[in-house]
C-alpha cells in the first residue's frame, strides 16, 4: 500500500504479526516450505570502493547505518519467528545497498508514521519501510527509489466488493497510509451522491488491519499491491484480491533533508545493485520481481 507520512504490515512472525497469525491458523496453518516467498540463503552484494568513498564521514564513521522500518508489513519488512529480526524484501535489498557503501544496516521497529520525523531529527540515518515517494514527503526527506507498487483491496473470500461504489462498507486501512486518502475521497463521492460514508478504521499494524478483514469486523482492505498479495496467499483461502492494482507509484529510502550528498550515493548504489543482478535475485527470492525498476531516481514525484 501506499503511505503518506509513513504505511503497512506482517502475516508471519511475531508481536503485531500474530494477530493476524491467529485467525489465519484456524483453518490450519500452512507449514513453511522451501518454495514459500523469502526461503532460501540470504541475498549478499560486495561492496564498490568507489561508492564507499563517497559516503559522508559522519554516517561511515562506526561502519553502521541506522535504519527506522515498521516491521510489520510482510512482505516488505516484517518479525521473523523469534520476534526480533525483521526480514523481508525490503530488508534483503537494502543489505545489498548497504554492502555496496561498505555499511552494515542495523533495523529498529517504529510505527510507520513515527518514521519520516525521525529521520527529519536524526533519531535514524534512513527511514525504509515502503514509503511512496510524494510531493508532501519529498518536502521534509530526501527519497531515494528503489521499486514500484500500487494499491490494491482485498475481502473475505466469496465477498462481493465494488470498490468504485464501497459507499456504506466498513474498510480497513492502516495509520498514516496513502489509502487514507484515497478512501476519504471515495467516502466523499459516496455521501456527495447521497449515499452512506465509508466508514473508515485505521489501525496502526498494517497486520491488525488484514486481522480484521479475517475476523469480519471489516468488509475489505486496501493498502500497498505486494502486502495485499502477500495476505491473500498466506491466508489459506480465507481472503481474495478484489479489483485491479492501480495509482503505481515508487516506493523510496527517506534521508534528511541535510544528507543531500549521502542521498545522491545511495541512489548510485541501488543503481549497482541493480546492474550486478542482486537487485533482481532480492526480488525474485521474495516473488516481488512484478515491481522491479531500472533506474533509482532522487526525489521523483511525478
Amino acid at each position: 500500500m501506499f503511505r503518506t507520512n509513513g504505511g503497512r504490515r506482517a502475516l508471519l512472525g511475531a508481536t503485531g504479526a500474530v494477530l493476524l497469525a491467529l485467525p489465519l491458523a484456524a483453518c490450519g496453518e500452512k507449514e513453511e516450505t522451501g518454495n514459500e516467498p523469502g526461503a532460501g540463503p540470504s541475498v549478499t552484494s560486495s561492496v564498490d570502493a568507489a561508492l564507499a568513498g563517497k559516503v559522508p564521514d559522519a554516517i561511515k564513521a562506526d561502519g553502521v547505518i541506522k535504519v527506522g522500518t515498521d516491521s510489520t508489513y510482510a512482505p516488505a519488512e516484517y518479525l521473523d519467528t523469534d520476534g526480533k529480526t525483521v526480514i523481508g524484501f525490503d530488508i534483503d535489498l537494502f543489505n545489498a545497498v548497504a554492502q555496496k557503501l561498505g555499511l552494515k544496516a542495523e533495523y529498529e521497529s517504529a510505527p510507520f508514521d513515527a518514521i519520516l520525523p525521525a529521520v527529519s531529527s536524526g533519531k535514524y540515518e534512513i527511514g525504509v519501510s515502503s514509503f511512496t515517494i510524494n510531493a508532501e514527503r519529498v518536502q521534509s526527506v530526501h527519497m531515494v527509489s528503489y521499486y514500484s507498487a500500487g494499491t490494491q483491496w482485498l475481502a473475505k473470500a466469496g465477498a462481493t466488493i465494488d470498490i468504485e461504489n464501497a459507499c456504506g462498507k466498513k474498510v480497513a486501512v492502516q495509520t498514516g497510509a496513502v489509502q487514507v486518502d484515497d478512501l476519504k475521497a471515495r467516502s466523499k463521492k459516496c455521501t456527495d451522491a447521497g449515499k452512506p460514508a465509508i466508514t473508515i478504521d485505521q489501525y496502526q499494524g498494517q497486520s491488525d488491519a488484514t486481522a480484521a478483514v479475517v475476523s469480519g469486523k471489516n468488509d475489505a482492505m486496501l493498502a500497498d499491491s505486494p502486502a495485499v498479495a502477500y495476505a491473500v496467499k498466506q491466508s489459506n483461502g480465507q481472503l481474495q484480491l478484489v479489483g485491479d492494482i492501480y495509482e503505481s507509484a515508487p516506493y523510496g529510502y527517506a534521508v534528511n533533508r541535510q544528507q543531500q550528498a549521502f542521498a545522491e550515493v545511495l541512489k548510485e548504489a541501488v543503481q549497482a545493485v541493480i546492474a550486478d543482478g542482486t537487485y533482481e535475485a532480492a526480488l525474485k527470492k521474495w516473488g516481488v520481481e512484478g515491481g522491479g525498476i531500472t533506474t533509482s531516481a532522487l526525489n521523483p514525484t511525478s
